[in-house]
């Protein structure tokens, strides 16, 4: 269900009316009925997997916190349960993540592999249709378990709210990726309607829509037609046509985060900003602390932190960041060009210069400060 659809129009009011009609006692699992109905939207097989991801990490939590409370005179057996715990429950979320999102491209890079090797095996495709937000919740919750781990929150006992965290329908399917510290808190709490989170609300939903609809729509309609024919068309058709991609991808994704942040506001909740006028950014290093705030962090608290940050020396920082910068490109899709694409970004912070890109099929344009790459 999108969030521009005539669909959302008519299910959202009827959420809102619902939710704060019902007893308090009961609103909790309200939004948790109509979040998996929301995402099972889409496809009644992915509340299965969201399922599976939500149990999984609710367990892997209590037994993280149980854990804790062991004897201190086992300090050391302790630390190395709570390790086997966390990473057993990272590798099934990753496993899930590689399975659905990244297992037939490694299956075509293992095929490109024997081929070139003249080995006379080829490994069939999976018939896999991709989850929406899979890397979204599975981030969310990826996120709440290291969090039990560090002693930065306790674990959740109650399964229904912890659900409802993960599933949180207008935050599910495009972030912003939130916290256990942040929206799992503000789910213990049941806020009653309020007259100004609700006018609130509705006009951050306004801009989104018009962002979505108004902007980035309509300049996919002048920039798809280039895209899809580049060779038709001049260079400098292509370098506005990537200009104008750089605005669409904006106000597309932001305008559905808006429209996400808003739907929460009404109900109560108040989710991260995901987007900090990124272009006005004053180098690359200033547009990642701007744009897809809540991924940005994450891995910077997640990843790029706890290998050491800029603490061991320049060359790890340097492996550090580049590490952060090529997950974060296959983050984004499952091909080779948005590997290249995170490395392309890490390059250009690196020497100050500003990088933009658009991708549009199976055309990758890259112009930066140092030149155009085409992959």
């Amino acid at each position: 269900m999108s969030f521009v659809s005539v669909k959302y129009m008519i299910f959202f009011p009827i959420v809102v009316l619902l939710y704060f009609i019902l007893p308090k006692k009961i609103r909790m699992y309200w939004l948790l009925v109509v979040s998996y109905y929301f995402y099972m939207s889409w496809n009644v097989k992915y509340g299965l997997l969201i399922l599976f991801s939500t149990v999984i990490t609710y367990l892997c939590g209590l037994a993280i916190e149980k854990v804790k409370c062991l004897s201190v005179s086992i300090g050391k057996m302790q630390r190395s349960i709570r390790s086997v715990v966390i990473f057993t429950g990272i590798i099934i979320d990753l496993g899930l993540l590689f399975y659905f999102k990244y297992i037939n491209f490694f299956i075509n890079n293992l095929n490109y592999f024997f081929l070139k090797m003249q080995i006379d095996i080829q490994c069939p495709n999976f018939d896999i249709v991709l989850p929406v937000g899979i890397s979204f919740f599975i981030f969310q919750t990826m996120g709440y378990m290291i969090d039990v781990y560090r002693n930065e929150v306790k674990a959740e006992n109650n399964l229904f709210r912890y659900s409802l965290f993960v599933s949180f329908f207008p935050q599910l399917v495009a972030g912003p990726i939130e916290r256990s510290k942040n929206l799992l808190a503000q789910l213990r709490r049941t806020p009653d309607f309020d007259v100004e989170n609700a006018k609130n609300g509705l006009l951050i939903m306004a801009y989104g829509i018009f962002m979505k609809i108004a902007v980035a729509d309509n300049i996919a309609e002048y920039i798809d037609p280039i895209f899809n024919a580049p060779s038709d068309y001049s260079g400098r058709a292509l370098l506005f046509a990537v200009i104008l991609f750089a605005f669409q991808i904006y106000c597309d994704f932001n305008g559905y985060t808006q429209i996400a942040i808003g739907s929460a506001r009404i109900l109560g909740f108040k989710l991260n900003q995901n987007f900090n006028v990124p272009y006005m950014g004053s180098s690359v290093k200033d547009f990642w602390r701007r744009w897809h705030i809540s991924l940005t962090s994450w891995f910077r608290d997640y990843l790029y932190i706890p290998l050491g940050g800029s603490r061991r020396g320049r060359i790890r920082k340097q492996f550090n960041t580049m590490l952060v910068f090529l997950c974060s490109g296959i983050w984004h899709g499952a091909a080779w060009h948005y590997v290249v694409w995170g490395g392309a970004e890490r390059f250009a912070q690196h020497h100050g210069r500003y990088i933009s890109a658009g991708d549009k099929g199976d055309k990758y344009v890259v112009f930066s400060g140092y030149g155009k790459m085409d992959v």
